[in-house]
């Protein structure tokens, strides 16, 4: 079990690449779970609240200043940028600055917890930015898509924030409450939650390209385009947010912990949202942003730790030059 926890983990991006190849090439065959996506995305929720541990929820309330800088950061810098790329790439295609925009109004995604422990960040600051935008979600995404996404197709505030109740917050609560009630057959559970997390978000990666299929096959020649605002739209924020969080004196841990929460959305949440509330079309920049932003977050992650890896050997020379 351990080796296929680590070969999953490990090649995370690669596998949602393949998932996304093979649900392209052969749509039919993943028709059973064409309506699965709000489940798997549920069911992310679910696990994520099921290994929250009630100190790193205090984390929020111990680090409030960091966190809300994180926070706000997120939703201010990733917002206006989305917003940006959308009038100035899709002003004449509607669905496809919609998708976009939503793309950059959701919530942190949950890789971002990954890769700040990979890359040697501050975890609990990164899962405590991670649990306040995720509650901050129910309210924020719909009022931020509706207000610039409206003005391409009308977005409906309650219908999404329904969705969202639905899809995010209670699943989230009621792992949560799982793991205070039922504390011990959790922690039995707990081992495998992330392993559980990334089988479901197969199944979401799965149903939405099976069901967008047709339409990525009719659109094809747009596929470039959406890559490259893509790609800026996870590169700037994480940029973005790392230099602001040196520039202002956070420590270093808390930038690295800050480029992954800013830079990663859950995308999986903007294009199950997408196919639900607008079209097939609106999902494809959700999804090439969460095979972009996994395979980028994985890479800067890697980067990180070897030349944490190479500080550590450097130390230990000159102790032994200075012995």
């Amino acid at each position: 079990m351990d080796i296929i926890k680590t070969i999953i983990s490990k090649y995370l991006p690669f596998w949602i690449v393949f998932c996304a190849v093979i649900a392209y090439l052969f749509p039919k065959a993943f028709s059973g779970i064409s309506g699965w996506t709000s489940i798997g995305l549920g069911a992310i929720f679910l696990f994520m609240g099921m290994s929250l541990a009630t100190s790193q929820l205090v984390e929020t309330v111990k680090k409030p200043k960091v966190v809300l800088i994180g926070v706000l950061i997120k939703w201010t810098m990733t917002v206006t940028i989305s917003v940006g790329l959308a009038y100035l790439f899709f002003r004449d295609q509607p669905e496809l600055a919609t998708g976009t925009i939503l793309a950059g109004t959701v919530p942190s995604g949950t890789t971002s917890n990954l890769f700040a422990l990979l890359a040697g960040g501050d975890v609990a600051l990164s899962i405590a930015m991670a649990t306040t935008d995720t509650f901050l979600a129910p309210l924020l995404t719909p009022v931020l898509t509706q207000f610039f996404a409206g003005q391409f197709i009308p977005v409906s505030f309650w219908a999404l924030f329904i969705n969202i109740i639905l899809i995010v917050l209670l699943p989230l609560t009621t792992g949560l409450f799982l793991k205070w009630k039922f504390t011990k057959a959790v922690e039995k559970v707990r081992p495998f939650t992330p392993l559980l997390s990334q089988l479901a978000l197969f199944i979401v990666v799965l149903s939405v390209i099976s069901n967008a299929q047709n339409v990525l096959s009719d659109n094809l020649s747009v596929i470039p385009v959406i890559a490259i605002v893509v790609f800026f739209q996870v590169t700037v924020p994480m940029v973005g947010a790392y230099f602001i969080a040196r520039m202002i004196g956070l420590k270093e841990q808390h930038a690295r912990s800050m480029l992954f929460h800013v830079g990663i959305c859950n995308t999986a949440l903007a294009a199950t949202l997408a196919l639900e509330h607008v079209s097939a079309l609106s999902a494809v920049p959700a999804v090439l942003n969460m095979v972009t932003n996994l395979t980028l977050g994985a890479a800067i992650a890697n980067f990180f730790q070897k030349r944490g890896e190479e500080g550590v050997q450097l130390s230990k020379a000159r102790i032994k030059q200075v012995q």
